[in-house]
């Protein structure tokens, strides 16, 4: 193996297709944050690090120093495939899951490449995934942002035009989510799979009244998205207890022992594993592994990131549950990739980048981006110092 030599931090600016809304925020452009780790013989891997203060509570700004400091102390001249990095990953810093995961994606890319093979390979072989399934793709569904019903039930008719057959719609507190289910099915028919994101926005009392007028209008719902607080176990068990639809938690679960808290509670039936919130692929996967051993289902999702951040999920997701509807549409969202290779959206169908690790043989050359730090193992790494760090 060989090892990292040399850690950059880049941010690139990229418009949406479309302006993508939910109960905690709104926005037209994402704030792509990458790490670039490079070997000793010059391969480049890469790592996504999602920043919103409201849904990660992390910004470029934290990540560049949580990567100029500990996370730069723990990788830089370590061999990419050392059994121990991504335990050293976790242990070097509390919290700033997204920088952690960005870093250990990044690392794990390299890893993948310098033994020539997909880092889905790569992760089922180092984590003896018990999956013994291997795919080249995955599939995912599609997100229909918070709107009025009839806007919601025309945008449903193009993503079903455009080759998706699960559609999610996420709700809030300001508007009529039966409503919008109402027109929905009734613009896509019986046959396409319905799921709700509530994105925390409901109490239990709310959430079991929409749910259940939801189920008794026959509207034929496949899962709803943590329908109320992510600390609130109670109330997600309350639901989960109410109602017939089966609940999956997402922001309630961040690690393995988040997963089976969840199970002992029965606050849920499904759990949406993402790298941001567990810190990076082996986090992730020990999270899927417990969730199995409880009987839980598993969807992996995503932030809203680029196609290096959704390569990263989806390649997971082809190690634990290749046979799920996952939620990784975010690359769908951006009127460009900033690299080059990766994840190959068509429709609701991923498929995997060719090639080793996640297949992503650079940047893009229209890509503007700034280079938010510069680190390599022959430099002093204190901030200010031995790295350009422009935040």
């Amino acid at each position: 193996m060989s090892a990292v030599v040399r850690l950059r931090l880049l941010r690139v600016s990229s418009p949406l297709v479309r302006p993508f809304i939910t109960a905690v925020r709104q926005t037209d452009r994402l704030d792509v944050v990458l790490v670039e780790a490079t070997d000793a013989e010059g391969r480049r891997g890469y790592g996504e690090a999602a920043t919103s203060w409201r849904v990660t509570g992390e910004s470029p700004q934290s990540v560049a120093a949580a990567v100029a400091g500990p996370l730069a102390d723990a990788v830089l001249g370590r061999d990419a495939g050392d059994a121990g990095l991504p335990g050293d990953i976790a242990r070097s810093i509390w919290g700033n899951a997204a920088a952690r995961s960005a870093v250990e994606c990044a690392v794990a890319d390299l890893a993948a490449q310098q033994r020539e093979v997909s880092l889905v390979a790569d992760l089922s072989r180092a984590h003896a995934v018990h999956n013994s399934s291997r795919t080249s793709h995955v599939r995912t569904d599609m997100t229909l942002s918070v709107g009025e019903p009839q806007a919601v039930a025309t945008l449903s008719e193009e993503y079903v035009t455009a080759g998706f057959g699960c559609l999610k719609l996420k709700a809030s507190a300001a508007h009529d989510i039966v409503a919008a289910l109402r027109a929905v099915r009734a613009a896509v028919g019986p046959h396409i799979t319905l799921r709700i994101d509530a994105n925390q926005a409901w109490d239990a009392e709310t959430a079991i009244r929409v749910i259940r007028t939801a189920e008794d209008a026959d509207l034929g719902l496949e899962l709803v998205e943590q329908p109320v607080a992510a600390h609130d176990l109670d109330a997600l068990a309350a639901v989960t207890a109410a109602v017939d639809t089966p609940i999956m938690a997402d922001e309630s679960v961040r690690t393995a022992e988040d997963v089976r808290v969840i199970a002992d509670r029965g606050a849920a039936a499904l759990v949406n594993i993402k790298l941001a919130k567990t810190g990076g692929p082996a986090e992730a996967i020990a999270a899927a592994e417990a969730a199995r051993e409880a009987g839980l289902g598993v969807v992996i999702g995503c932030m809203m990131e680029s196609h290096v951040g959704v390569s990263a999920a989806a390649h997971l997701a082809a190690a634990v549950a290749p046979d799920v509807v996952h939620d990784l549409d975010a690359a769908s969202w951006l009127r460009r990739s900033p690299v080059v290779g990766g994840v190959a959206p068509s429709g609701e169908v991923l498929t995997l980048g060719a090639g080793t690790g996640l297949g992503i043989l650079g940047l893009a050359s229209d890509a503007q981006t700034d280079i938010l730090l510069d680190l390599d193992r022959d430099l002093d790494r204190d901030l200010g110092r031995g790295a350009e760090v422009r935040v």
